[in-house]
């Protein structure tokens, strides 16, 4: 056998790996926003601060869709995103809802009162089973609530100027 001909697997092999480490660095962008149509969770959360009072997402406080933000003091890209929510909480008042996952809540405070507290309320996840009920890949993820209760989109990693105004276009309704 020539030694091209024994070496052309090992070629092969290093091109595939490759490729795919260029698609698992480098994603496309359509990955991080999805539409979607699947009802919120119908589970209760903590408010942030008063243990006796909760909130729901299914259907969403108010009259219009909601956008709800999971997010921790611990995650630096929720750091990185907090301006744009920051905007969007502007631009869409008593629309924009956070939750706090897996966070200490004298952190979480600690984190607002920082960089500003721009979500309309904020409920508690401790223990990590509402953002799963979400559908949470890792935080932060922000989910935009039709008045129906449906989860009409899923943005994947932190916001950035071109996904808050996907976001933006979903809570106009």
């Amino acid at each position: 056998m020539k030694r091209w001909q024994a070496l052309a697997p090992l070629a092969a092999l290093v091109g595939l790996s490759i490729l795919g480490g260029i698609q698992l660095f480098r994603p496309s962008e359509e990955s991080f926003v999805a539409k979607a149509d699947r009802s919120a969770p119908d589970r209760q959360f903590p408010l942030l601060g008063d243990d006796s009072q909760t909130i729901s997402f299914a259907p969403p406080p108010g009259e219009g869709p909601v956008m709800v933000n999971l997010f921790a003091s611990w995650c630096a890209p929720c750091r990185a995103e907090h301006g744009d929510i920051t905007a969007l909480a502007e631009a869409h008042p008593g629309q924009v809802y956070g939750l706090a996952y897996k966070d200490n809540p004298a952190a979480t405070r600690g984190f607002l009162q920082e960089l500003g507290n721009p979500f309309t309320a904020i409920g508690v996840d401790r223990d990590g089973q509402g953002g799963l009920d979400f559908g949470l890949t890792g935080v932060p993820e922000t989910f935009v609530i039709s008045p129906e209760g449906k989860i009409i989109l899923h943005v994947r990693g932190p916001l950035d100027e071109d996904r808050r105004k996907e976001v933006s276009k979903a809570l106009e309704g």
